[in-house]
């Protein structure tokens, strides 16, 4: 059996204050896909009230790409890039 490990303190991002996940590396964390993630978001709204999920506009995002540079990806995507607060992970986690 062989184990992954990931550093998750690598990829947290300070967003208004709060520190968050962003949807990729959600993603990477659950070896799915981001488009799997923001799925699973979608269907599924209702567990997710303000406060779970910070939708970066594109000015926050271009400077967290900026910042760190295993996000440099994010910068040719056109999709709406979510950020996941502590509570928004324990909820996806329940759904995934």
């Amino acid at each position: 059996m062989s184990t992954c490990v990931i550093d998750v303190d690598s990829k947290l991002v300070e967003i208004r204050e709060t520190k968050v996940l962003l949807d990729s590396d959600v993603a990477s964390l659950y070896g799915v896909e981001t488009k799997e993630v923001n799925q699973a978001v979608k269907n599924n709204r209702d567990k997710f009230p303000d406060g779970y999920i910070i939708t970066l506009d594109k000015n926050t995002k271009s400077q967290v790409v900026k910042n760190f540079d295993h996000l440099t990806m994010l910068k040719y995507s056109n999709a709406p890039v979510k950020a996941f607060t502590e509570k928004g992970l324990y909820m996806l986690a329940t759904i995934l």
